[in-house]
């Protein structure tokens, strides 16, 4: 995507954008859910910082080139300044080291996918 598509999208890419429902993660009990909900289907959690420039940008790119079903994946979202010790947790949990923004994929209670800032992409989600 270049820099000038997000300034000067066509009307009919906007309209084809999915809407994600993203779950709020704010509560370390969910962790456990997640891992047994990452059984039947992938689990993405969305670590981003509220106050980060780079991370809304992220943020709003991930979510202009969301194409996945619903059904295929289930998505939660971190507020990393409300919850910052929920987000050391999954650092724990999953033997991942924090970042923000940060995209964790959990598929059968493992980290299959982590990436952070501008290397979250939408396709490399896809590929797995």
């Amino acid at each position: 995507m270049g820099l000038f598509d997000n300034f000067f999208k066509s009307a009919d890419k906007e309209e084809n954008n999915m809407k994600i429902n993203w779950v709020p993660l704010n509560d370390e009990a969910q962790l456990s859910a997640i891992i047994k909900i990452s059984s039947a289907k992938p689990v993405l959690i969305f670590k981003h910082s509220t106050r980060c420039g780079i991370s809304r940008m992220v943020l709003k790119n991930f979510e202009s080139d969301y194409d996945i079903p619903e059904t295929e994946m289930d998505l939660y979202f971190l507020d990393l300044l409300n919850y910052r010790a929920l987000s050391q947790d999954i650092s724990t949990k999953f033997n991942v080291m924090h970042q923000s923004p940060q995209v964790l994929v959990i598929k059968n209670g493992e980290v299959i996918y982590h990436d952070s800032h501008d290397y979250i992409t939408i396709e490399a989600i896809k590929k797995l």
